[in-house]
């Protein structure tokens, strides 16, 4: 049974940092692809970054330059480094994983999501 375990949330001001991390156990590896969603209050869950099974990385254009989304050595983690910050990245961060290597929109096994805070 896969499970998502987020960790790493939690309130700055704006122009600060975060590093997410999301730990996957079961049948989840580097040979997995894995990503970050987010979804603010009162609007739909978007994608914020992929990281594929053969290690190609996707970034949303709105985090482009302050965003960075990697493996650790051990594959079945995945971090997303959060730089600068702003409100309008509040809300609640989710991991993905997906039974392909090359999924460019994870969606087979969720987290149970992990809150951002961001204040101006």
């Amino acid at each position: 049974q896969v499970r998502l375990v987020e960790s790493g949330g939690g309130l700055v001001q704006a122009g600060e940092s975060l590093r997410l991390s999301c730990v996957a156990s079961g049948s989840i590896s580097n040979a997995n692809s894995m990503a970050w969603y987010r979804q603010a209050p009162g609007k739909e869950r978007e994608l914020v970054a992929t990281i594929t099974g053969g290690g190609v990385v996707l970034h949303s254009e709105f985090v482009k330059g302050r965003f960075n989304i990697s493996r650790g050595s051990a594959g079945n983690t995945v971090h997303l480094q959060l730089n600068n910050l702003k409100p309008t990245d509040a809300g609640v961060y989710y991991c993905a994983a997906d039974k392909l290597a090359a999924a460019a929109r994870p969606n087979d096994y969720w987290g149970q999501g992990i809150q951002v805070a961001v204040s101006s």
